[in-house]
């Protein structure tokens, strides 16, 4: 009779290691949505850093008599009211949003993660205290605490980047406390304690490689959220101010046109649409090739 060590099949997580990883990056790029979203989101960077050399016309070129020219050879995303084309403008606020989504999800790493490291590790009072910070934080609605923000500081490019770091800290931070609290108890780490290694080293080294899946996925649904954030904050006319333009910005001028240029809230809000949702799909096939068990399973076989 075989004997089955129970061990075998608790299905624990084992410590992160960069072949599963690599493994995990190559069932990815096997994916064809994957590989669509990565050459979305390649294109938006493109735009943002090469812009002024893809972008036919500069941001703020007018020409009043060719106003509200529809999409064609000349123009190809047609001309707004002030006859500026608006490719050129879209291509242009691609360095904006990204600009301030790159940061805004910096920020909210660098403070969040930190924070839910240290609380989910060392639980007690610590735990309570910062915990319930992150629940004073959750209370206000997103756009909301972002408007408040704002208000405070005034509007403006970096003042956006301020308020929407500041309310997606909170979530960095319980996303990686629930993870801390997941593996906090695991073999591995109570071994390393029983071998005399400090609290530093064992979160830096062994806790911290092992959550930072749900990390990584999180940062992805981020850039998705702070772009949409950096939008409505623009649109309302407190995110990225004139003369740079932003697709929020865009939409903003277009709204009191729409029944002469319906080109000019379609392609930045389709800008807007398209670079979300490749955000969002990565982010889903992230948490999908990243899951431990899923990791694990393959590992095995």
């Amino acid at each position: 009779m075989t004997v089955i060590d129970p061990r075998l099949t608790a299905a624990e997580p084992e410590p992160a290691t960069p072949g599963m990883l690599r493994r995990a990056v190559r069932q990815m790029l096997r994916n064809p949505v994957v590989i669509a979203c990565l050459v979305v989101l390649l294109a938006v960077v493109v735009c943002a850093l090469f812009g002024q050399w893809i972008a036919p016309h500069g941001a703020n070129d007018t020409n009043v008599p060719a106003a509200f020219t529809p999409p064609g050879a000349e123009y190809l995303f047609g001309t707004d009211d002030l006859g500026r084309d608006v490719f050129s403008r879209v291509v242009l606020s691609a360095g904006a949003t990204l600009r301030v989504s790159l940061f805004a999800v910096g920020i909210a790493m660098v403070i969040g993660v930190p924070l839910g490291l240290v609380s989910g590790f060392f639980r007690g009072w610590l735990d309570a205290v910062i915990m319930r910070l992150v629940d004073t934080m959750f209370a206000f609605p997103v756009m909301l605490l972002a408007i408040a923000i704002v208000a405070v500081l005034g509007p403006g490019l970096n003042t956006a980047i301020i308020a929407i770091g500041v309310v997606y800290t909170p979530i960095f931070a319980r996303v990686t406390r629930g993870s801390v609290l997941q593996v906090r108890e695991e073999p591995y780490i109570r071994a390393q304690r029983a071998l005399g290694a400090g609290n530093t080293r064992i979160m830096v080294r062994h806790v911290l490689p092992n959550v930072s899946a749900p990390i990584i996925v999180q940062t992805s649904l981020s850039f998705a959220f702070a772009i949409l954030s950096e939008a409505a904050l623009s649109f309302l006319g407190l995110g990225v101010q004139p003369p740079e333009p932003s697709w929020g910005r865009m939409l903003f001028e277009a709204k009191e046109f729409m029944h002469l240029g319906w080109w000019m809230g379609l392609f930045p809000g389709l800008a807007i649409f398209v670079t979300v949702l490749a955000f969002n799909l990565l982010g889903d096939s992230l948490r999908d090739v990243l899951d431990p068990k899923t990791i694990t399973r393959e590992d095995a076989s």
